[in-house]
């Protein structure tokens, strides 16, 4: 150990591991339980949401910026920011002639109408009520109780992040042929990690599984996130779902601890829908108490694109997954 170990305990972030065999590493298949996911995604949908739904970051709607337009559910719904930054929702038609409000414009605040100048300041007017909406500083959600049809919640269940100020975050969506309930399948799986996503996981091993009840209804995971050839970065991390839209993943020993990755998984069409289509919403809040972390901070509106293109790496594959689960649901040949 050198010097500077002896005198401050700093370790590398980094570790070298031997060459990695892809078809060596043992099969994980017996682990992988059907039942044992399908029960973990019983529990996680019998959990309540207040009707709140994840419509993207909190950054792309921006003060003085346009409005931006997202389907629900089915249902349309225009987002856009006062000037002071307060952010509103409501449907996403005029209700004059049924203007798309998306492509309107946004002038002192106000979203005026692009037919025939209509202004909605957020406040009830002429038939068009407004959405609840919540901004928890990384992402924006809309309670929707028409779509939800639960008893609403004043707010809603957002996950524990490191402090504001101390991680840097970034948000990746993208959208798959599936239902909600196929993307949280996918991330209540984690024995899938080192064998689909080579690229990015090795050496992983599922410590223990949920044991059934409200205490103990994590996945606790030993993995090493690959950095570059065979340099990773080893961890212990707990997916755990707190309800039937949502995973976070939390890094609770090793570098980053505290770092959260949270999976929204929000339907676009309607219950009826026989091509359903489900957007994922996933912010990435990385945080360190290493000192240089500082700089990472500082380096922010450089890295989330690259963690925008890690994300998008990983879901090119997971929605694959997601869509041949529901695929398969759909004929009643799935094993669940």
């Amino acid at each position: 150990m050198s010097d500077r170990a002896d005198r401050t305990g700093w370790t590398p972030p980094l570790r070298r591991r031997p060459r990695h065999d892809w078809a060596a590493q043992a099969p994980t298949w017996r682990e992988a339980r059907p039942s044992l996911i399908a029960d973990a995604l019983k529990r996680a949908s019998a959990r309540p949401t207040g009707n709140w739904y994840v419509v993207g970051a909190s950054r792309d709607v921006r003060a003085g910026g346009p409005p931006r337009g997202r389907t629900v559910g089915g249902v349309e719904v225009v987002l856009w920011r006062s000037d002071t930054g307060e952010p509103h929702a409501g449907p996403g038609a005029c209700p004059h002639l049924g203007a798309p409000l998306r492509e309107s414009r946004v002038v002192c605040g106000t979203l005026v109408c692009h037919w025939h100048g209509l202004a909605l300041d957020g406040r009830p007017f002429a038939g068009w009520d407004p959405y609840p909406v919540h901004d928890d500083g990384v992402l924006l959600w809309v309670r929707l109780d028409a779509v939800g049809g639960e008893e609403p919640s004043e707010r809603p269940a957002v996950p524990v992040r490191p402090r504001a100020g101390e991680g840097v975050d970034a948000v990746f969506t993208a959208v798959g042929r599936c239902e909600p309930e196929d993307v949280v399948a996918n991330r209540l799986d984690p024995w899938h990690g080192s064998w689909f996503h080579p690229y990015s996981f090795v050496d992983l091993t599922v410590a223990r599984p949920p044991g059934g009840e409200e205490d103990d209804d994590a996945f606790v995971v030993d993995v090493s996130f690959r950095v570059t050839g065979r340099l990773v970065v080893p961890v212990r991390a707990e997916f755990t779902a707190p309800g039937p839209r949502t995973v976070v993943m939390r890094i609770t020993e090793g570098e980053g601890v505290t770092s959260v990755v949270e999976t929204h998984a929000t339907p676009l069409t309607g219950p009826s829908a026989t091509r359903p289509r489900t957007a994922v919403v996933e912010a990435v809040v990385a945080a360190s108490d290493r000192r240089g972390f500082a700089l990472a901070r500082a380096a922010a509106p450089v890295l989330r694109p690259l963690m925008k293109r890690t994300a998008g790496r990983l879901w090119r594959d997971d929605l694959a997954y997601a869509e041949r689960r529901w695929e398969l649901r759909g004929t009643g040949r799935f094993p669940g």
